[in-house]
């Protein structure tokens, strides 16, 4: 199913850029009026007339291969089990459960050591980060 996904994605770039390329070439509706008054040159690659034909026949078809790998590719990514449920509940599942503060390092005592004094002062825990943040139901 991968291999298929990927190919998808590669023909709709494919179209796409072939179609940014083709629109880009033809000229609009209003060319033809200043190549009338001389401003322009009114030959072109494919000739006067059949250029047209031709490029706006391979954008539509170009237009038609983009939409259906577009469906497609909708179709397949929503006929994929998710497992239901969001994002952030999905990451809060797999999330690890935060450790239980340990209160003898957080709450301090009445005898202290004297500050310079060669003992070990624990540091207060960090807040949680990440999945751990979300609240839960």
């Amino acid at each position: 199913m991968n291999v298929v996904l990927n190919i998808l994605v590669g023909v709709q770039m494919l179209a796409a850029l072939a179609m940014i390329g083709l629109i880009l070439v033809q000229h609009g509706k209003g060319a033809d009026m200043g190549a009338a008054f001389g401003s322009g040159s009114a030959g072109s690659l494919f000739g006067a007339s059949g250029s047209a034909n031709f490029l706006s026949r391979t954008t539509a078809v170009l237009a038609a291969v983009f939409f259906v790998c577009t469906l497609l590719l909708a179709y397949f990514s929503h006929a994929r089990p998710t497992g239901g449920g969001s994002l952030l509940e999905r990451a809060a599942v797999g999330a690890p459960a935060p450790a239980a503060p340990n209160s003898a390092n957080q709450i301090p005592s009445t005898s202290a050591p004297a500050p310079g004094a060669s003992g070990s002062a624990s540091a207060p825990a960090a807040p949680a980060s990440g999945a751990a943040q979300i609240p839960s139901k």
